[in-house]
């Protein structure tokens, strides 16, 4: 048995090597043999963490997305800060994030996108928690005074819908684009502006 198996196996190892696996033979030909092989033990062992091979890929895709969010929190419950300068740093980030993801490691976010479709829920809490971290930088700034917005759930959503060439992934072909940094720029600063009181 590979040394690898030495290691307690836990749900983080599994998703490792689902990543790896995934990395390498794609979402269409990966299965949960080829992950327990990578990690050295029998396939029954990853059932018993995991207890389908759709499990299994849902939680990989919400740990590939949860890697984005943990920045964003950071930024949006940073304390003081002005709102304005927080929402322009927070759309920064994103688009920051999902550019790394999609130059970095293509054959990955490849993958990836093709997981995002089957695994809309897991989308669907992703992007609310995206929005909600808008809603409260947005809302922060009603408060002081620094932005305006007359329902600031409406606002955060039309802030994200906006800004979505820069951080949904059908878009990702043009982040390589020499003039993207100065668009991103361009808009994220139209939308701020539109905020301010």
């Amino acid at each position: 048995m590979p040394p690898a198996a030495a290691e307690p196996l836990t749900p983080e190892r599994i998703l490792e090597a689902t990543e790896d696996v995934l990395r390498r033979f794609g979402p269409t030909k990966a299965t949960v043999v080829d992950v327990a092989r990578a990690l050295g033990v029998s396939h029954g062992s990853v059932y018993r963490h995991f207890p389908s091979k759709a499990a299994l890929r849902e939680a990989v895709t919400d740990r590939w997305l949860g890697k984005t969010v943990g920045r964003l929190a950071e930024i949006a419950g940073a304390p003081g800060e002005a709102a304005p300068s927080k929402l322009e740093a927070w759309l920064e980030a994103l688009f920051e994030a999902k550019r790394h993801k999609a130059g970095d490691d293509p054959e990955l976010f490849a993958t990836y996108t093709v997981l995002l479709a089957e695994n809309s829920s897991v989308v669907d809490a992703h992007l609310a928690e995206l929005v909600a971290q808008l809603t409260g930088i947005i809302g922060e700034g009603v408060e002081a005074g620094t932005l305006s917005a007359p329902d600031v759930p409406a606002a955060a959503r039309a802030v994200f819908d906006a800004t979505g060439r820069f951080h949904d992934p059908q878009y990702a072909p043009e982040w390589q684009s020499p003039s993207i940094a100065g668009e991103f720029e361009a808009v994220s600063g139209l939308v701020i502006r539109g905020l301010r009181p």
